[in-house]
């Protein structure tokens, strides 16, 4: 995002985006593991039921707490989106990963200041994990603080992404390159990759033709963990609705030696 000065999310706020998560949990529980309908977006990407309960869940909780911000959602749109204060809601992200009955899926939330990510938030709502980033705080998982790890060399680097599928034929050759170099490489998981990343499990995560509603909650839980998150450049990401390329990193080390192994040519 472009730099500017990024304010420190209110209390109230923090604590309407927990209590979002709480009460969106047990409408996906309901549906987890079930024969769902499954219908495709514009995109082709897939959509369900409990993708649209959840976010209307949100949505009708952001309208009755603080009525003049705005709302981004992947599944209604947007919402005063024009306003100091947006939220941007990914029910499920993960879609495919929640119907095929696998984990690795979550709910996000971000909270926007004029556009610069104040809070982000991944909730795993089958296993009782939350990941928690705020500007200028630690990212807290389940409360505790996280840091990401110390591996500083790429041949010792677990990289993921959540679908090759996503990259140009240029992008492939050049993460493909890096994957190479890494210790191992992983596909899939999606926001819950974000998480690990966070953990300090996993050191790398790159993605490609991405949505803004996929990658801003995740950025202030990676930043508030001591991570990097930039293009495949090395700049920071512009304000956009896709994201052409994204770059996370456990640590500048190992963000410098990423780099290097994606350059062009």
């Amino acid at each position: 995002m472009t730099a500017r000065h990024t304010p420190s999310c209110p209390p109230e706020m923090t604590a309407l985006a927990n209590a979002m998560a709480d009460d969106v949990r047990p409408v996906i529980r309901r549906h987890f593991r079930t024969r769902l309908a499954v219908d495709a977006k514009d995109d082709a990407s897939p959509v369900t039921i409990a993708d649209r309960e959840a976010e209307q869940v949100m949505r009708a909780a952001i309208m009755a707490r603080f009525p003049a911000h705005g709302i981004r959602g992947e599944e209604f749109g947007q919402y005063q989106a024009d306003a100091d204060w947006v939220w941007v809601l990914d029910p499920i992200d993960g879609t495919k990963s929640f119907v095929s009955g696998s984990l690795a899926f979550g709910t996000q939330i971000a909270l926007l200041h004029r556009g610069q990510p104040v809070l982000g938030l991944i909730d795993q709502p089958i296993t009782d994990e939350r990941w928690l980033g705020q500007a200028a705080a630690p990212t807290l998982f389940n409360g505790q603080p996280v840091q990401t790890s110390k591996i500083a060399l790429l041949a010792e680097a677990v990289v993921y992404t959540s679908a090759p599928d996503h990259f140009d034929a240029a992008q492939r050759l050049r993460y493909d390159r890096l994957a190479r170099q890494a210790r191992f490489s992983r596909a899939s998981h999606d926001c819950y990759a974000a998480g690990l990343l966070a953990l300090g499990t996993v050191d790398l995560l790159l993605e490609g033709n991405v949505h803004d509603y996929d990658i801003l909650p995740q950025m202030p839980i990676i930043l508030g963990a001591g991570g990097i998150v930039t293009d495949w450049q090395g700049r920071p990401l512009a304000d956009a609705p896709r994201f052409d390329t994204v770059l996370m990193a456990a640590n500048a080390d190992l963000h410098a030696a990423a780099l290097e192994a994606l350059r062009d040519g």
